[in-house]
C-alpha cells in the first residue's frame, strides 16, 4: 500500500515519477535468495493506467540511478517499473474512490470476522472505509486494515475480437 512505502524510499522515487508526469501508486520490495525485486507501480495523472513501456523504461533508469547513489536497497536487486495493468493495484484512498462499482479482491492485515481475503463489488469508499458486497452481504473494511487490493478485470467479447463491445 502507498502508505507503507518508507518515507526515505518515497523521497527518492516520487520526484522522478512526477517529473515524468505520473503518480507513484505503490512500491513493493521482495527479498529472498539471490537478488531481490523492487516493483514500482505508476499511473498517469488521469488514473487510466496508460503509461507507455518507453516512459516506464525511462523512469526505471532514473530511479535505479537514485536508488544506487543513495545505497537505498541492500544487496543486488532487480527493478521493475510498470503501470497498474488489468488487475490494477488499489493502494491509495483515491484509487478506491475511482474503483467504486467494480469487482475487487483484497486482503486484510489481520482477520476481520474470521477471514482475511474478500472478493466482491466495491459499493463505496467514504471516510476511510471500503464498503463491499461479498456474496450478497455488505462488508465494511477500514482502509488502514487493507494489506493489498486489486480490481478484477472483467473480460468482454471485445477483448478477444479487437472490436468494441455491443
Amino acid at each position: 500500500m502507498y502508505g507503507d512505502i518508507p518515507e526515505a524510499l518515497r523521497a527518492l522515487i516520487e520526484p522522478v515519477v512526477e517529473d515524468h508526469g505520473c503518480e507513484l501508486v505503490d512500491v513493493e520490495i521482495q527479498q529472498g535468495h539471490g537478488p531481490g525485486t523492487v516493483r514500482i507501480t505508476v499511473d498517469n495523472v488521469a488514473g487510466n493506467g496508460r503509461v507507455s513501456v518507453g516512459r516506464c523504461a525511462e523512469m526505471s533508469r532514473e530511479i535505479e540511478t537514485h536508488l544506487d547513489a543513495a545505497d537505498a536497497i541492500a544487496g543486488r536487486y532487480r527493478l521493475e517499473v510498470s503501470s497498474p495493468g488489468l488487475d490494477r493495484r488499489l493502494a491509495r484512498e483515491k484509487d478506491f474512490v475511482a474503483a467504486r462499482g467494480l469487482e475487487v479482491k483484497l486482503e486484510t492485515r489481520r482477520p476481520l470476522d474470521g477471514r482475511r481475503r474478500f472478493r466482491g463489488r466495491l459499493l463505496d469508499f467514504e471516510n476511510g472505509w471500503a464498503g463491499l458486497e461479498v456474496d450478497g452481504v455488505r462488508v465494511e473494511i477500514p482502509f488502514e486494515e487493507i494489506k493489498r487490493a486489486n480490481t478484477v478485470y472483467q473480460f468482454s467479447r471485445a477483448d478477444f475480437t479487437g472490436r468494441e463491445a455491443d
